[in-house]
């Protein structure tokens, strides 16, 4: 089938890819004069001569909105668009009733794969009308990964991005527990060999994963993380994740955590640390360095074991 995609950036341009290679046409749009293939959105649109038109929009959500307004005009009734970006599950309903307004159908797909997609394949999950599922599942299978897992109609509008947005919820908490235990191994002294052990875990183990895959992989080019700095953004899907668990009443105690780890490491210097320091300087006398080298220093004699104070 023949398709309109809009945005060719990491994600958007590896989809191309994929979906030319299924053999499949692909007409692309992205400002970037580098990669598009057409001068305008409406160049796309002319381009795309089978009925009903599917147009795929890839962008951040911050041009979403803005995007769907520009094209619609240029579509007909029956015409389906597909929001493939992380866009917020709640904005789903207000798309689909303003293209709808104009008989345009409408899809909201998450999408996980990154820049692997492109050869691994592509997890999406999709909300929407099934009548409107059906035709576009040609473009579907082919960024899906072989066989018979990775793609899923999750349910109504709104449901694609959602279950993406639990989807990348999950990811922080996974990352934030490896990091933890990397941090931890590190410090023990006792293992010296530290990536060899992240990569016995790969095959066998109960917590093998492909994040799994990936940190050895960061540590087999930089056994210590030495040449990165610990700064880790938080996307929107965090947040909303979290914020979607309080308006429902549902404990996400791990994702709550992971996501303030983030937000931690972007602070240069932690205000709140700040604060209770100078605290334990008021009620205890504490100078800042004489703190530091305390925590820093041995105990003179042994902590006892717990299991043995009877």
């Amino acid at each position: 089938m023949k398709l309109g995609l809009i945005g060719l950036g990491k994600m958007g341009g590896n989809m191309r890819t994929r979906i030319r290679e299924a053999g499949h046409e692909v007409i692309g749009y992205d400002k970037n004069p580098d990669v598009t293939d057409v001068g305008s959105l409406a160049e796309l649109v002319g381009q795309l001569t089978e009925s009903p038109r599917v147009v795929w929009v890839m962008l951040p959500i911050q041009f979403v909105t803005s995007t769907l307004e520009e094209l619609a005009p240029l579509l007909s009734p029956g015409d389906i668009v597909v929001d493939g970006g992380n866009s917020q599950w709640t904005w789903d309903h207000q798309h689909a009733d303003q293209l709808g307004a104009q008989g345009i159908h409408f899809l909201d797909c998450g999408v996980s794969g990154g820049v692997w997609g492109v050869q691994n394949g592509y997890a999406l999950m999709v909300g929407g009308d099934a009548d409107d599922v059906a035709v576009v599942q040609p473009i579907f299978d082919a960024l899906k990964p072989a066989g018979d897992f990775g793609f899923v109609h999750a349910g109504k509008h709104g449901a694609g991005h959602f279950a993406k947005m639990v989807h990348n919820g999950i990811e922080y908490g996974l990352m934030q527990a490896y990091a933890e235990g990397w941090e931890l191994l590190e410090a023990s002294g006792e293992v010296t060999n530290v990536p060899e052990v992240f990569e016995s875990w790969r095959e066998g183990t109960v917590i093998r994963s492909w994040l799994l895959d990936l940190m050895s992989l960061a540590m087999a080019d930089d056994p210590h993380l030495e040449k990165i700095e610990g700064y880790a953004a938080d996307s929107g899907e965090g947040r909303w994740t979290v914020n979607a668990a309080v308006d429902l009443g549902v404990p996400v105690p791990t994702i709550s955590a992971a996501l303030f780890a983030r937000f931690v490491s972007q602070q240069e210097d932690s205000p709140a640390m700040k604060m209770v320091a100078a605290m334990r300087n008021q009620f205890g006398g504490h100078e800042m360095q004489a703190a530091k080298e305390g925590a820093q220093a041995q105990p003179e004699k042994p902590i006892p074991d717990p299991g043995k104070l009877a």
